[in-house]
């Protein structure tokens, strides 16, 4: 029973190769050289490309599978601009992303846009270098703005995506859990959780902590804010004058708005 099961294996496997390997009728008619005695040599000194079938490795049906591969691009060329731009002053280029056509992306079209950027950014530090060893002026060098701000605002999105889904998933805002603090000098920090082996009111390190502020240091704190106003009320006047001398020497000088 052992012989003739195995013969019958041996049997169903030759004739499932004799399928796969049978020259179809069209092929026959097709390429005559290949059925004939004359051999390959006749096939092709008929100049007759050979048909897919017999270039490809003879497979069954069950073991062809899909292959994908990345195209070859240009390697190390891809760090520098396009030829046709070279040696030209300015290049033509589009306004950067914003965060509003960001939302609109998928989270894989925001995946490959971040790849897409980083390789422009390289490509426009590597020219940026260039320019300097020659020192020449940079041609068009309002694009690394324009990828910087589309990088940044890419980054803004997916923080936004983020931070909704851990409200759904956990209710925390941020990443990490923890909570708003005050220290003793009034100050208003986010402190992060953190994991201790003990419980708190044992941890001493943990009590030296003083998450609040004395009542001694409001005065202080009214002081801080009124010195940061004061400040800020500087810089401007500062500016304005700046601004009012520029006016004055060169009188068709558009003064920003403030």
């Amino acid at each position: 029973m052992a012989a003739s099961s195995s013969v019958v294996r041996v049997l169903t496997l030759c004739k499932q190769f004799q399928s796969v390997c049978r020259i179809p009728s069209t092929l026959r008619t097709q390429y005559p050289a290949i059925t004939s005695n004359k051999g390959w040599t006749h096939l092709f000194k008929e100049n007759r490309a050979l048909p897919s079938f017999w270039s490809s490795p003879i497979q069954s049906a069950a073991q062809c599978r899909t292959l994908h591969t990345t195209s070859n691009r240009r390697g190390l060329d891809e760090f520098f601009d396009a030829p046709e731009n070279w040696g030209e002053t300015t290049v033509k280029s589009g306004a950067p992303w914003t965060a509003k056509q960001m939302r609109t992306k998928s989270n894989e079209d925001l995946h490959k846009l971040w790849y897409v950027l980083m390789k422009e950014k390289n490509m426009l530090l590597t020219l940026e270098q260039e320019a300097k060893r020659q020192r020449v002026q940079m041609p068009s060098p309002e694009r690394l703005r324009k990828i910087e701000r589309s990088m940044i605002r890419l980054e803004t999105v997916a923080t936004e995506r983020e931070t909704a889904l851990r409200l759904l998933q956990t209710g925390q805002e941020k990443g990490r859990p923890g909570d708003w603090r005050r220290n003793i000098f009034g100050h208003v920090y986010w402190y992060r959780f953190k994991e201790h082996p003990i419980p708190w009111y044992m941890n001493r390190r943990y009590t030296r902590r003083r998450f609040y502020t004395p009542p001694f240091v409001q005065p202080h704190i009214r002081l801080r804010i009124e010195k940061l106003l004061r400040g800020k009320v500087r810089k401007e006047r500062q500016r304005m004058q700046s601004l009012q001398k520029l006016k004055e020497k060169f009188p068709t000088m558009k003064v920003p708005a403030s």
